[in-house]
């Protein structure tokens, strides 16, 4: 036996886990003999009927998102969004049928999209109840791997509309993931649900694949799709149990082993941060993080357990949009028994007031237990003055939005860019 071998075989002996999955987390799920579909658990679940109309609207179109993602290479537009991120082809195919549904909608009024953040009103006929907020296609960075992505919605009412509402304002929230599968968590009125797509009520695959029911036009060799793409022309229409609710009424535990740290370059600065990840690692918590917001955090309502930080610093300041990533899947895992943070007061993040559609904010959420972690080893539970600090932030954060009604007209990109860098200044300056 060689030396290398013999140093094998002793590891092997010494190491009673090597070899074993001791640290990840299977599926204990079990095929049912039969699943409800979406419009089953709406009737049941949903009781208010416009909210129901508006949550078939947005399972209608992550629908074709899926299918349009099928056929869809990943290229650069060559253009830019209003927050200078480049636009993929992926991302221009995704925002367009979500703008597509939203006009097709008779119960939504306003639109704003990540991709160009304005509140659009879409209502022609004057009866729509609905703002909707929405990231088209999150995980741009990633999506030319072909890992997972998704896109992330929030439903407001018109009584609030978005600006000067709260996250806790959402009537509904709805999240996709494509994956080798799609799957969609939905918050309804008794908590969150999650529907699979392109199954059938007995479970298994549906036998009628389907084609995106709005068209999309073919801009050249961008890798956008056409109504007559050969692809897609040859599927032929939606059935009505494509949508199966294949998990009830979420509950996250308040405990969890599961970790997703992002934007580690802040914990150079924070050194509660940096304590937090080791606290994580000499507990040999197990690390499950992308780069992808949806994929990270989807994972705890499937493992029922785990907690995602982004906290924020002057260096490195939160990226996460407020309106179309934080407040819809902080009314998600709410509701879902978990718990949030600002990363900031360590209050609520559907307690954070909408002051500009493209606010930032810093976000932990999950597992209640290590959310308090969080606040606690970040040191935003122990302050005397926190309702000071809070009210500093509001005005922060109002001034922020004041200079970007001022200057976006006027300095487009820039003086978006500018904004942005504002209000992650003011943020960590009041904190």
């Amino acid at each position: 036996m060689s030396t290398a071998q013999q140093k094998q075989e002793q590891f092997q002996k010494k190491d009673s886990s090597f070899g074993a999955s001791c640290t990840s987390f299977y599926t204990t799920e079990e095929k049912k003999d039969s699943y409800e579909t979406l419009d089953d658990v709406l009737l049941e679940k949903c009781a208010d009927e416009k909210i129901r109309a508006v949550i078939q609207d947005l399972m209608q179109v992550c629908a074709d998102i899926t299918e349009a993602l099928r056929v869809a290479l990943v290229t650069v537009e060559g253009s830019t969004n209003d927050f200078g991120d480049s636009q993929l082809s992926v991302d221009v195919i995704a925002d367009k049928l979500l703008w597509d549904a939203v006009k097709k909608s008779p119960v939504i009024r306003e639109g704003a999209s990540e991709e160009d953040p304005i509140v659009r009103n879409v209502d022609e006929g004057g009866e729509g109840e609905f703002t909707v907020c929405w990231d088209p296609l999150d995980g741009s960075s990633i999506v030319d791997n072909n890992w997972a992505v998704g896109t992330m919605i929030g439903v407001w009412p018109k009584k609030t509309g978005l600006i000067g509402a709260t996250g806790r304002d959402q009537v509904t929230s709805v999240v996709a993931l494509y994956g080798p599968r799609t799957t969609v968590l939905v918050a309804l009125d008794d908590g969150t649900y999650e529907f699979t797509y392109g199954c059938n009520s007995d479970g298994n695959t549906s036998s009628t694949p389907r084609r995106p029911s709005m068209g999309i036009i073919s801009e050249g060799n961008t890798g956008i799709i056409s109504e007559g793409n050969a692809s897609l022309a040859s599927m032929s229409s939606i059935k009505d149990d494509t949508w199966i609710c294949s998990r009830h009424a979420i509950r996250i535990k308040p405990t969890s082993k599961i970790f997703s740290p992002a934007n580690l370059r802040a914990s150079q600065e924070l050194t509660g941060y940096r304590n937090l990840v080791d606290h994580y690692m000499v507990n040999r918590y197990t690390l499950r993080y992308t780069g992808g917001l949806v994929p990270d955090v989807y994972q705890q309502f499937t493992k029922r357990q785990g907690v995602f930080c982004n906290p924020t610093s002057e260096k490195s300041p939160a990226k996460l949009r407020l309106a179309f990533e934080a407040a819809p899947f902080g009314l998600l895992v709410e509701k879902s028994g978990g718990k949030t943070s600002d990363g900031i007061t360590g209050g609520s993040i559907l307690d954070v007031q909408i002051n500009a559609v493209d606010q930032r904010t810093a976000l932990c959420l999950g597992s209640t237990n290590e959310v308090d972690r969080f606040n606690e080893m970040l040191g935003l539970t122990d302050s005397d003055n926190s309702d000071t600090k809070a009210d500093a932030i509001a005005e922060a954060r109002a001034l922020a939005a004041s200079l970007q009604s001022k200057v976006v007209a006027e300095g487009g990109t820039l003086a978006a860019n500018m904004k942005s860098k504002f209000t992650a200044f003011t943020d960590r300056f009041v904190k």
